[in-house]
């Protein structure tokens, strides 16, 4: 590669360069488009748990939410363990509860730091097993869509009849947002639908996930439109408004698992 850039650093700035930047663009792509080649397999290995889930019972179904929490709190139990540890350590007791020796200043910004690193490990655990979690739980959450066809719920003061199951193309938008990248889509495309996946899959580490709006409406529409869907699996979903403070306005809806925090 370094014999490449050498080779081509004179003509980067000619004109005349510009068919070849063209070909070479065709040959080994753009990054977005490297990057959508990523998920696209993703999104196959979704759809191959898609298939086995229908005929699963609804209590069933709902297991899979309980055994994904299990294998992140198998995950990061160490982590945890070590957390609370430090915890106590700080706040004066033992693990037993009771008063412990009063620590230095020193001693107590070592643990603070301690108390850091340990928290990046945590999301470094939490967000690996996510990862690997996150092709059964993209599934389920399809299947859940599926499940809901037909039903009928009040959502921004008008009843909806539900009739969305997702598509490759949102399954791969929700894919790209779970890894932190931007993900934009027309007007009409099922915006809301993509965030269903990710917010589900996020809320299972206990955080709690938050969906930030402009637009206070919206927020609380989409709440209660894809209330149900969370609901299924125990997840609760609430909005909180922040009109009333004018240096920022919009609103946010979050979801949360029970036992978790916002």
């Amino acid at each position: 590669m370094r014999l490449a850039a050498a080779y081509f650093r004179p003509f980067l700035f000619s004109a005349t360069f510009l068919p070849m930047l063209g070909f070479l663009k065709k040959l080994f792509g753009d990054k977005q488009g490297r990057q959508l080649n990523d998920i696209w397999p993703i999104v196959d290995e979704i759809n191959e748990h898609y298939k086995g889930l229908e005929r699963l019972t609804d209590d069933e179904l709902k297991a899979k939410t309980t055994d994904f929490r299990a294998r992140l709190a198998s995950a990061v139990e160490e982590v945890e363990a070590d957390q609370k540890e430090i915890r106590d350590r700080l706040r004066g007791v033992t693990a037993e509860g009771e008063e412990a020796e009063t620590i230095s200043v020193d001693e107590r910004q070592k643990l603070l730091e301690e108390l850091d690193e340990l928290d990046d490990e945590w999301l470094e655990r939490s967000d690996a097993t996510l990862d690997e979690i996150l092709p059964e739980a993209f599934a389920v959450v399809k299947e859940t869509c599926r499940r809901m066809v037909g039903k009928e719920w009040e959502a921004g003061g008008t009843l909806i009849k539900w009739d969305m199951i997702p598509y490759d193309v949102q399954l791969l938008g929700g894919v790209a947002m779970h890894q932190g990248k931007i993900a934009e889509m027309k007007t009409g495309e099922g915006k809301t639908l993509v965030g269903v996946a990710p917010m589900y899959l996020n809320a299972l580490a206990g955080r709690g996930v938050h969906v930030v709006t402009v637009n206070p409406y919206l927020a609380q529409r989409d709440a209660e439109w894809m209330a149900p869907i969370f609901g299924f699996h125990g997840l609760t979903v609430d909005v909180i408004d922040t009109r009333a403070e004018a240096s920022l306005g919009g609103a946010t809806y979050h979801v949360v698992h029970p036992g978790g925090r916002a």
